[in-house]
């Protein structure tokens, strides 16, 4: 017999309006079943007389919570009163305090780990603040175990900063947004959904997968979701539980372990709580639902300075690059991808030989990420693809050849940059570009003496037929 699944409600800061909350959750009973649960992110509590009124209602039991639901502890001073100890405890029907920090289990097994508050940017950390210590040891106890995979819903009041790297960017100030330590805490834990909240702002970012393309097994991929305030304007959205290991097309690397190294590529060490900052709704989820095309964000991405020939319009707006609508040949996690051609993978691109390739040492330059072009990729990416692409140059000089280089992204719609080997007998001169220019003038000149009637009344046909012919000669 199939075992019947659990269904969760999230939603975030509450602050007090819990005739909102309970009514919005009854709503959705209401149309959409009984659920089993709810998990509140953020600050549940309030600081206002009529917050304390509501509050007090339900203390009392004069009203009662129409759903099991479980809180995270004070995000700020104001709040540590309305709790009365670090320790999770019932504070009234249906309406049960987690604790400052731990993991929770159900009886049907759902694994719910969780951190309240804020980390702390002072020793001894407040009340309502946690530091990387603590969270170390949340980790170590469930990391320890060899079975361990990862949990199955990460509670936490802040964001993980860098969560959005891979991703399209919040719309929230992402140079003080969010914290190191719980990006270290999700890189660990792994989990199927995280939720967050404090920010205000609804932000559901692409799944990304947690762990290394071809240099480790598959495993199930992470969803982020952070969580607006209760009675804000914007509609539930819905998602859906896929199979834990299927990659989504539109599927990321980790996010958290972009931020995890330092400039000099070093890999930072665990729940780092001084890395440099990075500059850069909804209140209700529903983990029972079908997924949908749910919201995925407004933010513009942050362009940085771009370094060697990949030059960019710096007045030209970016935008998020497109996810595949089908198949693609090149996106590394993809099943289609040939992975007995791939050469090297770096952190941001990768170098395969090219199947159909114009010589034996035809080489290809890709981006892991499905982006359509050279200027759709952030300065990452194009410093990464420079190290390869001179790497190429300074190889094929000791094959006693040089490179032709060319963007190509025909069907896949997928950047590659074919970098294709020309012996130095075939180069007249340093500059292999003018050797192409002064070949393709001579042939142009060619075609206009032997027949100039055809050439002049059909100039745009030579003119297309004459680029044709030099990129298949690239």
């Amino acid at each position: 017999m199939a075992e019947k699944p659990v269904k969760v409600l999230a939603c975030g800061d509450v602050e007090g309006r819990l005739n909102a909350l309970f009514n919005r959750v009854q709503a959705i009973q209401k149309k959409a079943g009984q659920f089993d649960l709810l998990l509140c992110v953020g600050e549940f509590f309030g600081t206002t007389p009529e917050a304390e009124a509501e509050w007090q209602q339900y203390k009392t039991g004069a009203k009662k919570a129409p759903i099991h639901t479980y809180i995270l502890g004070a995000a700020s001073q104001e709040t540590v009163k309305s709790f009365p100890s670090a320790d999770g405890c019932e504070l009234a029907d249906n309406i049960t305090y987690l604790g400052r920090r731990g993991v929770f289990t159900g009886v049907s097994g759902l694994q719910i780990a969780y951190v309240s508050g804020r980390e702390a940017l002072q020793d001894p950390p407040p009340a309502h603040c946690f530091t990387s210590k603590h969270l170390s040891a949340l980790v170590a106890p469930l990391t320890g175990n060899s079975k361990f995979r990862g949990v199955d819903i990460l509670l936490t009041s802040q964001w993980p900063r860098g969560v959005w790297h891979y991703g399209h960017t919040p719309e929230v100030n992402t140079k003080f947004c969010g914290s190191g330590s719980v990006a270290n805490l999700a890189d660990h834990l792994k989990p199927r959904y995280h939720f967050a909240a404090l920010e205000g702002a609804h932000y559901e970012r692409l799944p990304y997968r947690n762990h290394v393309v071809l240099q480790e097994n598959a495993q199930h991929v992470s969803r982020f979701i952070a969580l607006a305030s209760v009675n804000n304007p914007a509609k539930k959205k819905a998602l859906e539980a896929s199979e834990l290991v299927k990659q989504p097309q539109d599927v990321t690397e980790n996010p958290y372990r972009f931020c995890s190294k330092d400039k000099t590529g070093k890999q930072r060490p665990s729940f780092n709580t001084t890395e440099e900052e990075e500059p850069a709704g909804q209140f209700f989820f529903d983990l029972s639902k079908k997924q949908g095309g749910g919201f995925r964000g407004r933010g513009r991405k942050r362009e940085g300075d771009e370094r060697g020939d990949f030059q960019r319009d710096e007045n030209k707006q970016p935008r998020r690059h497109p996810q595949p609508t089908g198949p693609c040949w090149f996106c590394l996690a993809s099943p289609q991808v040939e992975k007995h051609l791939v050469i090297s993978i770096g952190t941001h691109c990768y170098v395969a030989l090219a199947k159909g390739s114009l010589t034996p040492l035809h080489m290809l330059i890709l981006p892991i990420g499905h982006y359509q072009s050279v200027v759709e990729l952030s300065s990452e990416v194009v410093e990464e693809m420079e190290k390869y692409r001179e790497a190429l140059k300074s190889f094929y000089k000791s094959k006693g050849a040089r490179c032709v280089l060319f963007e190509r992204n025909y069907k896949s719609q997928h950047l590659q940059l074919q970098v294709v080997p020309v012996p130095l007998d075939r180069c007249t001169t340093e500059d292999i570009k003018e050797a192409f220019m002064e070949y393709r003038t001579s042939t142009w000149s060619w075609t206009l003496g032997r027949n100039s009637t055809i050439a002049s009344r059909n100039t745009s046909l030579c003119s297309l037929g004459g680029r044709c012919w030099r990129a298949r000669r690239c």
